[in-house]
């Protein structure tokens, strides 16, 4: 086999290997990609070959480029290091995109020492990453009591929920979440995930409330390395991150106005650009939203744009406090027991009658989340098996005169809506001029009162 013939057998073995392999010179130039590399990367061995190694921006290189020394430059080189380094990186492929990857950088020398070139290997592990995101959600659901995807309830409010989340799970439409603080948001957008077509892809998730604009803009859209004071590498952001699966904000009502303004952009074109760059990214994601505030009442503020609500707002999944279900009390009770039991080693059976009745009697305006906090609290003082009223805060097992929190503004919301309902003969749109809002805060509060049509007109 003569020398041509060897290199043809030898470029053909480099081929047929899975993982992308490039061979780079001294000075730092591609000479040789295998097939492997042109399909990780989106570059032809035409286009890469010739072209200095940094293009694919990896952000675990070290360059230093020092001048005067024409054969150094990069780390791998100098005296002293190791001859093979390996590491976990994100490259820039053509088209823009991040991928994740295991970089493996090999140095060869020749006979007399000289340095010869580097051999690189790149080994795809954007499913690995993905599955340790899945891993990451499984592992927080694990303690978790479910009756319908770590959701607990019987009532009619419930059942209505949990209908509502099988209806959106079977839609690509975006879903927003309306409750108050403490009634399991988050659960209902990983339940809508997991009963999805999507829930073989990512579930990422982002409080909007706990960032300030600048973080959130590169949250969301991620950076270019450089883009602002202390960028030291390429980010991907949660919308990349979400890409072919969902991606929940919460806190929606909490986002500025300019960054609404990026957000509208990407729900409508399902593009965007990363902080400091501008390739343009495109993302087949999903979005669920959440929030705690009357976002009308932001739009008439003007600190909300009325065209994201009504791109966000197709879908939209009511919770009900806990105040108004708490024939569910005993269940998620129940639930709190069994799980507390198994993370502090006690052996709690239940609560007493009369500890029932003060959960059963108390307004909760913190909702579930503040009756597993009470739970949590009963368990460090409770002795013995079966919870009592002297066990719980005192805020429960003496509450204050009052025991109700008024609905605000809701009963006479719903006396309104029905009376422009009549007048209008059931027309929604012209209802909706009556009252002086828009005829998706009609419909939502059609859904949010319970008001039949049919009823209304009838009476």
């Amino acid at each position: 086999m003569n020398d041509h013939e060897m290199n043809t057998f030898w470029k053909k073995i480099v081929d047929t290997i899975n993982d992308g392999l490039m061979f780079i010179g001294p000075e730092g130039s591609i000479l040789m990609v295998n097939k492997a590399f042109e399909t990780l990367t989106g570059y032809t061995s035409e286009q890469a070959i010739g072209m200095p190694c940094h293009m694919l921006g990896c952000d675990a290189c070290e360059q230093t480029l020092q001048t005067g020394k024409e054969s150094v430059w990069c780390k791998l080189f100098e005296k002293g290091q190791a001859d093979m380094k390996k590491c976990r990186c994100l490259i820039r492929c053509k088209d823009g995109s991040f991928l994740p990857v295991l970089k493996n950088a090999s140095v060869l020398w020749d006979e007399k020492q000289a340095v010869l070139g580097v051999v690189e290997t790149l080994t795809d592990i954007s499913e690995l990453t993905r599955l340790d995101e899945k891993v990451h959600i499984l592992s927080r659901q694990s303690d978790r009591e479910a009756d319908f995807f770590g959701m607990v309830g019987k009532s009619p409010e419930m059942q209505t929920v949990f209908d509502m989340i099988r209806k959106a799970a079977e839609s690509m439409a975006p879903v927003i979440i309306l409750g108050e603080s403490g009634t399991g948001k988050e659960l209902v957008a990983n339940a809508i995930h997991l009963c999805g077509s999507r829930k073989t892809g990512p579930f990422i998730q982002l409080n909007c409330a706990a960032l300030n604009e600048s973080v959130l803009e590169s949250e969301l859209f991620g950076h270019a390395k450089g883009a602002f004071t202390g960028a030291y590498s390429n980010r991907i952001g949660r919308f990349e991150a979400a890409n072919h699966g969902d991606f929940f904000l919460d806190e929606i009502g909490d986002i500025p106005l300019s960054i609404q303004t990026k957000l509208l952009r990407v729900l409508e074109s399902g593009q965007f650009e990363r902080v400091g760059d501008i390739s343009s990214i495109k993302v087949d994601v999903r979005i669920i939203t959440a929030t705690n505030k009357d976002l009308d009442a932001l739009i008439a503020r003007n600190e909300f744009r009325q065209d994201l609500l009504f791109r966000i707002n197709v879908i939209p999944i009511h919770l009900p406090p806990l105040r108004d279900r708490k024939q569910d009390i005993p269940l998620l009770i129940n639930s709190f027991i069994r799980s507390l039991n198994i993370k502090t080693g006690k052996t709690i059976t239940g609560v007493s009658h009369d500890a029932m009745d003060a959960f059963m009697e108390y307004h909760w305006p913190g909702n579930i989340r503040e009756l597993k906090n009470a739970m949590e609290y009963s368990f460090v003082t409770a002795e013995s098996p079966v919870i009592q009223p002297y066990h719980l805060p005192k805020k429960i097992s003496f509450p204050s005169p009052v025991k109700t929190v008024p609905k605000k503004e809701e009963p006479n919301e719903k006396r309104q809506l029905i009376q422009a309902l009549k007048q209008t003969n059931g027309n929604q749109s012209k209802a909706a001029i009556l009252l002086n809002i828009n005829r998706v805060t009609v419909w939502n509060r059609m859904k949010k009162y319970g008001i039949d049509l049919k009823k209304v007109l009838s009476v």
